[in-house]
């Protein structure tokens, strides 16, 4: 991909390298890791954790974050956040139950519908949080925790407060409870393909190769003529469409629109993502990596109901493992900032 000549060529050429061997050497990491815990839990309690039926719920409950996970990936590999993910699929539920609920069928064209309003609620929330970080300049922190409360302010005020159960029976018997075959569920495939898409387009296109470019260095990518601004505004629209079909899956799973049950979504998607090696810093991640980070805190918080401890537990083990995780990643990139040369000198040429 290096189009410059000379030590530039080898630079980038060695730094490209170094960053595949770091990806790989994290995803093992996370593998062990996750690896270790569910053994720990399989010998607290053989009798339950490992049975083909815990598993299937493990997967399918990590479903849903997984899709959120892929646009969540993206932004932080820019250097930016989003916590506004969990309102925004809410509200999206919102809408697209409304919706199904005033068109009154119970079959795929009133499921189909009410996917593609959700999506297009999460798509105009993005597009929103975008602009106003890329063009309005307001920091990603402020502008999402705005539209948390925001998004999460009209789905209670077109609700009135109530979870809404408007969800098509096919929508929930075929994509919340459907199985493809034997015991594989619809909601998991539909969830892997989303990763598959997201890995290709991080790691096969030119779109995640600027998402990589923005996070790592963002000044040298405008110099070498990377619309950075815009580049922005489509990662926050791709998280906000994936929130958006997040709501509609999450409908279907709990046949209810869950308006106060998503508080904890944004840290266990951040925690699930940071844990899966991409670095809360820029510029490194993967999206195989925040898939397998994501099975941690489910698998914790399984574990935890199975061994009698308190489900809460939960959330402290991922605070503290996520602070855990940014120190030792802090700490890398502070010994790896010796002697780097410019970096992105590749994108010459490409950025048109």
């Amino acid at each position: 991909m290096a189009t410059t000549t000379g030590g530039g060529t080898n630079t980038v050429i060695t730094d490209a390298s170094r960053g595949q061997r770091l990806r790989r050497l994290q995803a093992l990491q996370i593998l062990v890791l996750l690896a270790v815990t569910m053994t720990v839990f399989g010998i607290a309690r053989p009798d339950t954790f490992l049975t083909v039926f815990n598993i299937r719920g493990i997967v399918q409950n990590t479903s849903i974050y997984a899709v959120l996970g892929v646009g969540m990936t993206f932004v932080i590999i820019t250097g930016g956040i989003d916590l506004s993910i969990g309102s925004v699929l809410v509200f999206s539920g919102v809408v697209a139950a409304k919706t199904m609920d005033a068109m009154g069928g119970q079959g795929w064209g009133t499921a189909l519908a009410g996917a593609a309003v959700a999506c297009c609620c999460g798509l105009g929330w993005g597009l929103f949080n975008g602009f106003m970080i890329a063009k309005a300049k307001v920091p990603a922190l402020v502008v999402t925790l705005g539209t948390l409360s925001a998004a999460l302010g009209f789905a209670q005020i077109i609700t009135k407060g109530l979870d809404l159960r408007s969800a098509p029976q096919v929508l929930v018997s075929k994509v919340g409870f459907g199985n493809v075959v034997w015991q594989i569920p619809t909601l998991s495939v539909i969830a892997a393909v989303v990763v598959v898409v997201g890995i290709v387009l991080l790691h096969r296109t030119r779109f995640g190769l600027y998402t990589y470019a923005v996070g790592s260095n963002a000044e040298a990518g405008r110099r070498v003529g990377l619309d950075v601004d815009l580049h922005l505004i489509k990662v926050y629209a791709l998280a906000g469409l994936l929130a958006g079909f997040a709501g509609i899956l999450n409908l279907a799973f709990f046949q209810s629109t869950t308006i106060g049950g998503q508080s904890n979504t944004p840290l266990n998607v951040i925690a699930g993502v940071a844990i899966g090696g991409t670095s809360l810093f820029g510029g490194v991640g993967s999206v195989f990596g925040t898939v397998v980070g994501l099975f941690i805190p489910i698998v914790l918080q399984n574990g935890f109901v199975q061994t009698n401890v308190q489900p809460f537990w939960q959330q402290v083990v991922v605070g503290a493992v996520l602070i855990a995780v940014v120190y030792v990643d802090q700490k890398r990139r502070t010994a790896a900032q010796r002697g780097k040369s410019p970096r992105f000198s590749f994108l010459k040429g490409r950025t048109r």
